[in-house]
């Protein structure tokens, strides 16, 4: 079994979190940097308490065409991201440059899809994947070597069976539970009166949503019967809708994102620049990321010319 771990991080998840939890933070030209800030704090804690010997930041890079022609309404509920915001973006991306931490996106896909496919990828290579995201699609990657982690508590890491412990169900089950219940966050309907608690008992008494539409007669409550019946085409967009795809990259490029030494200069002048002063004493003190131990030799990956790392 390969020695890599890859640490994966969700870059516009973090940056929201970052902006919402930090308050009235900026230079005195009038730039915000809260996000950056708390941003740079998450990406420490991760590298920190996990020790990967690999790590990207995966960003989004629009939404599937294919999405948006099953459900023209999908993630189109959501508020425009606040310009205070969206003017870190460019800071976010120039530190981690100076940080030596490889950004990674996929034109025209979601983050979510970029990061399950570089884990399916990863698995394939026999090396350990954590998710930093607060995302639940995503737990439907997590396996024996496929690990949940909180951004914003680098301790908490969630396998097979904390995602059972949440969800009611196991990894294989969360696509359908989701199909199921629908998802408020994402804009996706689901099946009325279906709850987190009706869908993972339906999915445990019949084993799968086939089996369920299969065995309709058999579902206690007539209300429940009637809207499952009602709404199973919904149901089946949903899946194809709540799958993630794993096939938008050829491969992980281990040498690529290897975690390497930050040089102290690039990040103290980016620093004294956003006037980030804590983290400048900070490096000053020597608290600069370490080397991780040097991995096994991994299978390297053909280059891919859909993938953007910078």
């Amino acid at each position: 079994m390969s020695a890599n771990i890859l640490l994966l991080m969700d870059g516009a998840a973090m940056a929201y979190r970052a902006f919402y939890a930090i308050q009235n933070l900026s230079t005195q030209a009038g730039q915000p940097t809260n996000a950056l800030f708390g941003f740079i704090r998450m990406a420490g804690q991760l590298a920190a308490r996990w020790r990967p010997t690999h790590r990207a930041v995966v960003f989004d890079a629009g939404l599937p065409a294919a999405r948006m022609t099953l459900l023209p309404a999908y993630k189109q509920q959501r508020e425009k991201m606040p310009d205070e915001l969206r003017s870190q973006f460019p800071l976010i991306e120039d530190y981690l440059r100076r940080a030596g931490i490889a950004t990674l996106r996929v034109a025209g896909e979601e983050a979510d899809d970029t990061m399950a496919s570089l884990a399916a990828h990863a698995l394939a290579d026999q090396a350990e994947t954590l998710l930093a995201t607060s995302d639940k699609d995503l737990f439907q990657m997590v396996g024996e070597r496929v690990a949940i982690v909180s951004p914003a508590s680098a301790g908490e890491r969630m396998g097979p069976a904390e995602v059972r412990a949440k969800m009611g169900v196991p990894p294989g089950q969360i696509v359908e539970l989701l199909a199921l219940t629908g998802d408020n966050v994402d804009n996706i309907p689901g099946v009325p009166g279906v709850g987190p608690k009706t869908a993972a008992k339906l999915l445990g008494e019949f084993g799968s949503l086939e089996k369920l539409f299969a065995s309709l007669e058999s579902v206690a409550g007539e209300k429940t019967r009637a809207a499952l019946a009602a709404h199973r085409a919904e149901v089946e967009r949903n899946v194809r809708l709540i799958r993630l795809r794993t096939d938008l990259v050829a491969g992980v490029d281990w040498d690529a994102l290897r975690v390497q030494p930050a040089a102290a200069g690039p990040l103290r002048e980016f620093f004294m620049a956003m006037e980030l002063h804590s983290l400048v004493r900070e490096l000053d003190a020597g608290a600069v990321p370490a080397e991780a131990p040097p991995p096994r030799a991994a299978r390297p990956a053909p280059p891919d010319p859909q993938l953007q790392l910078f």
